[in-house]
């Protein structure tokens, strides 16, 4: 076991239970009960290990030789820890993630204050009811009939009868 212990982040189970769907809720708390009793479980063992009694083992052992050698090869020992290639590609998605959320906030304001224009539009205009063709195309473009493309609108040329 390594001399020292890797760094944990914590976890903020608070605003991680806010984003679980309900559905998920039971698969949450699983896996929120493993991580309580992993991280109890760790936080009750000592940060280094208790050190070897090669004394004891010397006077058990019948065999002579046998503790020293295992003695050196157990100074002789490293344990090399993992390195971490991960957390850069996360830290860098994360703030990839930010930046699109920032950008579509930002859109969203923008079309908000579209929405609430059109409100308004709609809010002072003239009843429909109470409208004539003209009022109605001037306040919807669109509904204005093109005499180019439709010069007989509503009836048919006679030639086509």
């Amino acid at each position: 076991m390594a001399g020292r212990r890797a760094a944990v982040k914590a976890i903020d189970w608070l605003v991680f239970a806010e984003r679980v769907p309900p559905n998920q809720r039971t698969m949450f708390n699983n896996l929120k009960t493993r991580s309580d009793a992993i991280a109890a479980k760790l936080a009750s063992l000592p940060q280094k290990p208790s050190p070897i009694d090669w004394s004891y083992y010397r006077k058990a052992v019948v065999k002579a030789g046998m503790v020293d050698e295992f003695e050196k090869k157990f100074a002789a020992l490293t344990v090399p820890e993992p390195v971490d290639t991960q957390t850069a590609k996360i830290d860098a998605q994360e703030q990839e993630s930010s930046k699109n959320a920032a950008d579509y906030i930002q859109a969203s304001r923008a079309r908000i204050s579209q929405y609430e224009q059109e409100l308004e539009m709609f809010k002072n205009m003239i009843p429909f009811d109470q409208m004539t063709i003209e009022d109605l195309n001037h306040a919807f473009p669109e509904t204005k009939l093109d005499k180019e493309k439709h010069p007989y609108w509503p009836h048919k040329p006679i030639a086509e009868l």
